[in-house]
């Protein structure tokens, strides 16, 4: 399988090494960054910056009894977290037979392990969905298309990620295989049309979509994108 050649670019890169992404979006870079060894080594040299700036900050003085509170919090806040989003920047040594699994860690926590006996949300016609937790600052989800299905003319409220995981789709920005990240924005307006073998896909879309031309402009009243 070759390399992603569509990437976060920097700004996403240092935006997740430093926290600063919400936890949907943080989760597609994640998982694009399983498929690209080229991200995840980046992100290693961004966190390590960052470590090393940290290291030449003076400390601030904390009350005695911080640590008792912040291991407090820890267990009553452990069991209502999902698992983390960050994977870990070296893969597990990789044979060369082997075949990459369609779901990567983290997305694995996120499911509870692989995609067998999951349930399925219809959306359209050939295009299904499963709603992933993660927050209310973003609505992440996987989305399964059939080949040949378009995800209706849209614009977005806000930024929208979305990481190939099988198949493959095009739109106006080019075609996206596996591991390739998709970065949507309100100065965009496309129309993605999955490949002949159908797209699973990972997606975390903030401020929701706007459906665009005259029957777009109908359907943004009935159709939850």
């Amino acid at each position: 399988m070759s390399l992603p050649s569509h990437h976060p670019g920097d700004t996403l890169l240092i935006d997740y090494a430093g926290g600063a992404l919400c936890e949907g979006a943080s989760l597609v870079v994640a998982t694009h960054m399983a498929f690209c060894p080229c991200c995840r080594r980046m992100v290693g040299e961004m966190e390590a910056v960052g470590g090393a700036l940290l290291d030449d900050l003076e400390p601030d003085t904390v009350s005695p009894d911080c640590l008792d509170a912040l291991l407090a919090r820890i267990d009553r806040d452990t069991s209502q977290r999902p698992p983390p989003c960050r994977p870990a920047l070296q893969p597990p040594p990789h044979h060369p037979t082997a075949v990459r699994p369609t779901i990567p860690e983290p997305l694995r926590g996120y499911l509870g392990g692989g995609l067998e006996g999951k349930r399925w949300r219809f959306l359209q016609p050939g295009m299904t969905v499963i709603d992933l937790r993660t927050g209310s600052s973003a609505v992440t989800r996987l989305v399964r298309m059939k080949g040949g299905v378009a995800v209706p003319q849209h614009t977005h409220g806000d930024i929208e990620l979305t990481v190939v995981l099988e198949g493959g789709f095009s739109d106006e920005l080019g075609s996206f295989q596996p591991g390739d990240i998709a970065i949507g924005d309100p100065s965009i307006e496309h129309r993605p049309v999955a490949d002949p073998e159908g797209c699973l896909c990972l997606s975390a879309t903030i401020g929701g979509l706007r459906l665009t031309g005259p029957i777009g402009r109908i359907l943004n009243r009935f159709m939850d994108f």
